[in-house]
């Protein structure tokens, strides 16, 4: 086990439920927002932590160092934020023209959605895509090579 990072700022929630920021010479910010650098390639490193103007307040360089209670605001926040399904499985798609519904097993569950272009895929590593779907969620593919032969066969298609 790691031992834990001491920081030199405190994040706490208002009474509206947002993230307070209150720096090591005591000024509070409120509103403040956590972004990651790299959400795809690198969830829990380089993570940014911004204010109401746009501002870096604090750089967190790895999530799990972070304490215990101010990890678990920063990890709430993010899920509230990104909300990207995993797919996992491809199930059937319409057509192989676009547009095109596809359904899919992601890690949130079973869905549906509309595939209007291929240009709605985009390669984001060798083995990574993003799919855009027509109400502009975004559904990720974290690895092409773990997806069964079926899904794989079906996504080289559009690919």
């Amino acid at each position: 086990m790691t031992e834990k990072v001491p920081l030199h700022y405190s994040l706490r929630r208002n009474a509206f439920g947002r993230l307070v920021f209150t720096g090591a010479n005591g000024e509070v910010r409120e509103g403040v927002v956590p972004v990651r650098a790299f959400p795809i390639t690198a969830p829990n490193r380089g993570i940014s932590l911004i204010d109401t103007d746009g501002h870096e307040l604090a750089w967190i360089e790895v999530l799990n160092d972070l304490p215990d209670e101010t990890r678990r605001h920063v990890e709430a926040d993010l899920a509230n934020r990104e909300f990207m399904p995993e797919i996992k499985r491809i199930e059937a798609v319409s057509s192989f023209a676009t547009p095109s519904i596809w359904r899919v097993e992601t890690d949130r569950g079973s869905t549906s959605f509309i595939l209007k272009g291929e240009e709605y895929i985009r390669r984001l590593t060798p083995i990574a895509f993003l799919i855009t779907d027509s109400q502009n969620i975004n559904f990720l593919i974290r690895d092409r090579t773990a997806l069964d032969h079926h899904s794989r066969k079906v996504l080289d298609r559009f690919l």
